[in-house]
């Protein structure tokens, strides 16, 4: 499994929202380029990136720290958030990002998706944000009756190179992630699915490493700003074989 490190923007800064909040964010680096230099340099191997205010306003708005990050560091990096068609997607792409995170595209224009996914084999994540099961999209402002089980199902064949899945009612609050539910949708799709949402401790690593599905990896944001996850420790827990 890898461990992706969260860097969220808003407005310029690192943060992390509890529950997907805009309202209430937390600014932890106000330096997101060295933010991302001091997790590769602890030995991360992909870095999660998040417009926040793109996804509200449904285009790039943290361009320019997005890009200072690219400039310094040279692990692979996803970013996600405001992605909303394919010239932002080449764009990104053309700038040295691995891999674009389509969000509230999938619900709304899932053709985009397989154009995509076609276009730069990869490169193209699905983002998929649910309420109790139920998909969310514009910054998890909108909820839909779509179930992300079925949505997840609808892009089997389209050559999607990962789901990320979060549990919103888990993210930033540092209650665990929703293992369960995490399980149930990688073991439903072939696609590999990175969790998300509320992996506040070593303890929660390991039972997503163990959950019985073959999950890619992990996503954790507050839980290393705060120090409840030691980096170090997380990074060899989730490389060592399987027990």
């Amino acid at each position: 499994m890898i461990l992706y490190p969260a860097i969220d923007l808003k407005d310029g800064n690192c943060v992390r929202l509890y529950k997907g909040e805009m309202d209430q964010a937390t600014v932890f680096n106000d330096n997101p380029a060295a933010q991302a230099r001091a997790f590769q340099d602890a030995g991360c191997e992909w870095l999660h990136l998040v417009d926040l205010n793109g996804a509200f306003a449904g285009e790039p708005v943290n361009g320019a720290a997005v890009e200072a990050i690219l400039a310094q560091t040279n692990v692979p990096a996803q970013l996600g958030g405001g992605i909303r068609d394919m010239k932002t997607i080449e764009t990104w792409l053309n700038r040295g990002l691995a891999r674009v995170i389509l969000g509230t595209v999938a619900v709304e224009e899932p053709d985009l998706v397989r154009t995509a996914a076609k276009a730069f084999p990869g490169q193209v994540a699905v983002g998929l944000d649910a309420r109790n099961g139920l998909v969310a999209t514009r910054g998890w402002a909108e909820e839909t009756d779509i179930h992300v089980t079925d949505l997840a199902r609808s892009f089997e064949d389209a050559g999607v190179a990962a789901i990320i899945y979060t549990d919103i009612d888990r993210d930033g609050a540092m209650q665990g992630p929703n293992v369960a539910a995490t399980a149930a949708l990688a073991n439903a799709v072939s696609i590999p699915v990175i969790a998300s949402g509320g992996v506040s401790s070593l303890d929660d690593l390991r039972a997503l490493k163990s959950c019985g599905a073959p999950l890619d990896g992990a996503i954790s944001g507050r839980a290393l700003y705060d120090g409840a996850i030691d980096l170090g420790e997380a990074l060899a827990l989730l490389k060592a074989p399987a027990a």
